[in-house]
């Protein structure tokens, strides 16, 4: 017998029938069979719940054997315990060199399952149509592919360490690239909060420059209309005396106190004109209230039946006089006005419209509120519900508030830029020719959703163009 039918027939010796592998804690039954002391438990535990599986109180069938042992006879077997630890320990009987199904050398390798195979296995109808050669064979040849895969692999890894070296490097560059223009930002923000703290202290000198000379010109006109009042008074006074005289006492010096009144001559002070001259104009302000543009078009479901709307993108009326068909609610009845289609209960809008207007132009135009009336005629104020602007007969812009200086104008403006930030409570107009700003509503909040308001005061008035759409109120 040579050694490896030696080591074979060791490691049966050590192989426990039922988990098939080496010994653990081996006892002997009464019958002289050996197994692992667990798997016997569990064996016969597995029988006892069996009906007829115990054919004697306390005995149990042997499972090779089948013969009756007493389950408390079972003696502990020391010397294959050395037995089953020499096995395991064996260099010929290593787990990964025999066939787990039939315990024989694993010697062929099957290249259909790429796995290895025993003698036993290699007859068998699993493996008998495959291609099977020696391990050596096999060995030698998937030698030489793994080398090649490795060198493959080398290659690919190197590729990978560059392209990580490089990564790592882009990485780097573009963080100092970012850093640079996150300073670059920095920068240029600074040097225009720079500029428009220049041009604000310009402004605010230009105001207080105005300022200071009007005010000048009111003292000097006060301090003059003040000496005349004096002067009057002491005219006043002599004439005043005489009524209390005698006639004969008042009668004296009579043509000389006449006289002072003839030979007095009253010139007033003109009237100083108080209209600002100093714009409010912040530099790149219109640019930045572009970004949140939008693109506002009137609803001619609510426009005043004689107000025309026409859409040049798509080259038709979008409204027609209505004459005796219903009006519906959402109907200006009042006024030749219109809404956008948009309404706004949260954050900041801002659109522009275009105006040709004519010399006695009316229109207003802002926001207002979705349920303001539209059936009567009320003032389009605040407390009612319109945050608007207008300009009647082309000369006076006018807030609708009861401010007592509204804002006149040298011109009426041809574009006006009108933003919205619903959250801070502000509908804010600029004139779009100079960038300008016009006048500012602010109130604490919104008490419900706004929607954009425009109005044509009567026929003839001229144009108004919003996005691509034009109003005019037919005459």
């Amino acid at each position: 017998m040579d050694a490896l039918e030696l080591a074979r027939k060791l490691q049966e010796e050590a192989t426990c029938s039922i988990c098939l592998d080496y010994f653990t804690d081996p006892v002997m039954t009464a019958c002289g069979h050996n197994f692992c002391r667990e798997c016997i438990r569990l064996t016969w535990e597995k029988a006892k719940g069996r009906k007829g599986g115990r054919k004697r109180r306390g005995s149990f069938p042997c499972p090779e054997c089948r013969e009756l042992s007493p389950q408390r006879n079972l003696r502990p077997n020391r010397l294959l315990t050395k037995v089953a630890e020499m096995a395991r320990r064996h260099p010929a009987l290593q787990s990964r060199d025999l066939c787990r199904v039939h315990q024989e050398l694993l010697k062929l390798f099957c290249e259909d399952d790429q796995s290895p195979i025993c003698v036993v296995c290699r007859e068998s109808r699993e493996h008998r149509p495959h291609r099977v050669v020696p391990i050596e064979e096999a060995v030698q040849e998937y030698k030489l592919k793994l080398e090649a895969d490795m060198g493959y692999l080398r290659e690919e890894m190197m590729k990978t360490g560059k392209l990580q070296a490089r990564e790592k490097q882009t990485v780097a560059e573009w963080q100092v690239k970012v850093n640079e223009h996150k300073q670059r930002i920095l920068l240029e923000f600074e040097k225009m909060g720079l500029l428009l703290l220049e041009k604000e202290q310009c402004l605010l000198q230009a105001l207080k420059q105005e300022e200071d000379e009007v005010v000048a010109r009111l003292r000097e006109s006060t301090a003059t209309l003040e000496r005349r009042s004096h002067a009057l008074e002491r005219l006043l006074l002599p004439l005043e005396d005489r009524d209390e005289h005698t006639p004969l006492q008042m009668l004296q010096d009579m043509k000389e106190l006449l006289s002072r009144k003839n030979s007095l001559s009253i010139q007033y002070p003109e009237a100083t004109p108080t209209v600002l001259r100093t714009v409010c104009r912040v530099p790149g302000q219109i640019e930045v209230l572009k970004s949140f543009q939008e693109d506002v078009v009137p609803d001619p479901t609510t426009a005043y039946p004689y107000l025309l709307l026409y859409e040049s993108r798509l080259r038709r009326y979008l409204t027609a006089p209505l004459e005796g068909v219903p009006h519906s609610k959402d109907r200006f009845l009042a006024y030749p006005c219109a809404v956008g289609r948009e309404t706004f209960s949260a954050g900041r809008h801002y659109w522009e419209v275009g105006m040709n207007l004519t010399g006695d132009a009316l229109w207003a135009l802002g926001v207002c509120r979705d349920n303001v009336n539209r059936r009567d005629r009320v003032p389009k104020s605040p407390e009612n519900g319109f945050w608007v602007v207008q300009l009647c007969k082309g000369k006076k812009y006018l807030p609708v508030t009861s401010a007592p200086a509204p804002v006149t104008l040298a011109e009426p403006p041809s574009h006006v830029g009108v933003f919205l930030d619903f959250e801070a409570g502000d509908v804010s107009f600029y004139n779009l020719k100079d960038g300008s700003h016009l006048h500012t509503y602010t109130q604490p909040e919104f008490s419900g959703p706004l929607q954009p308001f425009f109005c044509l005061g009567a026929p003839k008035s001229g144009q108004m163009v919003v996005s691509t759409v034009t109003l005019w109120v037919k005459g």
